[in-house]
């Protein structure tokens, strides 16, 4: 089988074919074959993630999932993407240029101009499809966003879906963002509600437990045949959901405002190594308040955005490395490729300069009221809204380049940490 030509053409006739059954010779059918010592992949990826969020990298938020990655691995500081989810997930899946794939923008305003209709070629295979027909199982659990709007229906055409695009098994939501108590997910096609009649159920842990659970069951069924596993959750995508322990953790660790928060991460930043020694910090945009001149009527509301993100940063965190850790208890962490991108982008700003209780409200250009925020603070983390935190929080964990996620001209839309590991080759 070729490696270099796929899909590789119908093979001719291999056997011999007589007057007689018995006399005839059928041929040997085998199904593709990875080659030997073929590591398994477990490709992660977060959203929405600023390049100084994480502890690893100066951040606030200790992440014992990617500090195992690291600690085994190597931490790169120079990844880039492109500024939005669709296309740096489209470049990342097929190895090409977001353009070339037609992921211009994201599928939601996807438009007929060449590059930006959001429908993938046929001619521009997935990785994943690349694996499957060299011999490995495939899975992605997660966020997808690469389907165009118009074909994201129990109806179909499946084949711009996961499965149609070289993912044996696809759990998770078609779109950009979702609640985390109350998800649109998709089994394979078929739409399920997997929250009913769960009152603690938070998409997160259930995709963990299912990217689990999958492995498990394909190294039971074939323990020889490598996997590819994308594991893409939607967090930390707004809407910051969180149980309330978590955001409990964070009390008080971020009084001190954005602007602090940001040169504490650079002077971590610089004692740990992840950005030269002589790096400036730079200065903040004239759009964003100073701390200093920020109401210090809606401070609470603010401190609060940031407590209840860091606490969902770090239970997604959490999460993952239960599905690292399964990798050791299957024994099979020693030959798995893990590469653990912390992010799609930079930090969002959509939450604009209040945050807001209901994070649509900066897609209807509605700006929120900073009053109805301070009513409604003990709602942050809840099913009753869709927080997300204020630009100045978003400026501060993209520490420190300029700006922040939907912004490709600079650093702080497009760069983003990232730890990759493989025990058996990387030492």
């Amino acid at each position: 089988m070729s490696r270099l030509d796929l899909p590789n053409a119908t093979p001719k006739f291999s056997g011999e074919i007589k007057k007689v059954i018995t006399d005839s010779t059928p041929e040997k059918l085998l199904a593709p074959k990875a080659p030997d010592d073929a590591p398994n992949i477990l490709l992660i990826m977060l959203d929405d993630v600023g390049f100084g969020s994480f502890g690893n990298f100066g951040g606030p938020v200790t992440t014992p999932g990617l500090d195992k990655i690291a600690k085994a691995g190597l931490r790169y500081n120079q990844f880039h993407t492109t500024a939005l989810c669709s296309p740096t997930r489209a470049a990342l899946l097929t190895g090409r240029n977001h353009h070339t794939v037609h992921m211009g923008g994201i599928t939601e305003i996807a438009n007929s101009f060449p590059g930006y209709d959001s429908a993938i070629p046929p001619e521009s295979a997935t990785v994943a499809q690349v694996l499957r027909m060299s011999g490995y199982s495939t899975a992605c659990f997660g966020k997808w966003h690469l389907t165009p709007s118009w074909e994201q229906s129990p109806a179909g055409p499946f084949d711009r879906w996961p499965t149609g695009l070289g993912f044996d098994r696809f759990y998770g939501i078609m779109g950009a963002e979702s609640s985390q108590y109350e998800p649109p997910v998709y089994d394979q096609t078929t739409p399920v509600s997997p929250h009913v009649g769960k009152p603690d159920y938070h998409l997160t842990q259930d995709l963990a437990d299912q990217t689990i659970t999958w492995m498990q069951r394909q190294k039971a069924s074939s323990p020889n045949k490598p996997f590819f596993c994308y594991f893409s959750t939607p967090a930390v995508h707004a809407p910051h959901h969180v149980p309330r322990e978590w955001i409990d953790k964070f009390k008080g660790k971020f009084d001190g405002g954005w602007d602090s928060l940001r040169e504490e991460i650079y002077e971590r930043q610089l004692k740990l190594g992840v950005i030269p020694k002589d790096t400036a910090l730079t200065k903040r945009p004239e759009q964003i308040p100073a701390w200093d001149d920020y109401p210090e009527r809606y401070r609470p509301v603010a401190r609060r955005l940031m407590e209840t993100f860091a606490g969902f940063l770090a239970h997604t965190d959490a999460q993952i490395k239960r599905v690292i850790d399964a990798l050791d208890d299957l024994k099979i962490a020693d030959n798995t490729l893990v590469i653990y991108i912390t992010g799609d982008n930079g930090a969002s700003a959509e939450g604009t300069i209040h945050g807001a209780w209901s994070a649509p409200s900066f897609q209807n250009g509605v700006p929120e009221d900073p009053e109805w925020l301070l009513e409604h603070i003990e709602d942050f983390g809840t099913a009753k809204c869709e927080n997300h935190f204020n630009v100045g929080w978003a400026w501060a964990l993209d520490s420190p380049f300029q700006w922040m996620k939907q912004v490709a001209s600079h650093f702080g839309g497009t760069r983003n940490a990232i730890a990759i590991s493989w025990p058996k080759k990387i030492k």
